[in-house]
């Protein structure tokens, strides 16, 4: 490589400078935008109740601060959600119920906190499909059936190139009864749009081995668990449908 001439040189370190210095706040500021997505991813992977509370415990200090920071609602509900997991892994489903139900309360202030949020729209019509099954589903069904429809019409809408909304949706078709619009194939296409998008997440790899099972097809059943299993060894949602495939 020929040498640079010394004052292309100094106006290639100069340009490099200028380049960190406009990026690096840039950069910090993505990660400061959400400081306890790591703690929250963790706390997601293994679902362990004391993590969990103790993140409940941080946000609702700051959203005590700030009210109306629709990120802390957002992860507060998705706190909630999860501590209903380990409610009904203890088998105490009116926990469940309660936790569901405040999930729900947290998700909806962050949706009118920030209605561009395709994530906040997605995890809504999640819970509102916890809720039919934490419930009469002859009652909850026609209640929460259309809002869970709603919530994901308005995610897909505001963002189709984002993962959770495929897997959101891809619940919604495997959970809703035939009759109301439920299609396991569609729910297969779902997941796999999904994945397409980002082939990481462990959950949806379960779902999608849900759906498989459903299809009446164990050997892509037992192929999506293993993908599961592989970029999380801890997950008890991954281990628990391992289980019911072996049955």
């Amino acid at each position: 490589m020929k040498n640079l001439h010394p004052r292309r040189g100094l106006y290639l370190v100069a340009s490099l400078v200028v380049m960190f210095l406009i990026c690096s706040p840039l950069l910090a500021q993505a990660q400061n935008d959400d400081p306890l997505a790591a703690s929250l991813e963790a706390a997601r992977r293994t679902r362990d109740g004391l993590q969990l509370d103790a993140l409940k415990t941080q946000i609702e200090q700051n959203l005590r601060q700030n009210p109306n920071d629709w990120l802390s609602q957002y992860q507060l509900a998705r706190v909630q959600s999860y501590l209903a997991d380990v409610d009904q892994t203890k088998k105490d489903k009116k926990a469940a119920g309660a936790a569901i139900d405040k999930a729900i309360e947290a998700a909806l202030r962050s949706v009118q906190l920030k209605d561009e949020s395709a994530d906040a729209h997605s995890l809504l019509a999640d819970l509102y499909g916890r809720k039919i099954s934490l419930s009469n589903p002859m009652f909850a069904g026609p209640r929460y059936g259309p809002k869970i429809d709603e919530q994901n019409k308005r995610a897909v809408a505001l963002d189709d190139k984002n993962p959770h909304v495929w897997a959101s949706l891809g619940r919604q078709y495997l959970m809703t009864p035939k009759a109301f619009g439920g299609d396991v194939s569609k729910a297969i296409d779902s997941f796999q749009k999904s994945l397409a998008l980002d082939s990481q997440q462990d959950e949806t790899w379960v779902w999608l081995a849900k759906a498989y099972e459903k299809q009446g097809d164990k050997p892509k059943a037992r192929d999506a668990i293993h993908h599961a299993l592989e970029l999380n060894p801890q997950s008890p949602f991954a281990e628990e449908a391992s289980r019911s495939l072996l049955e």
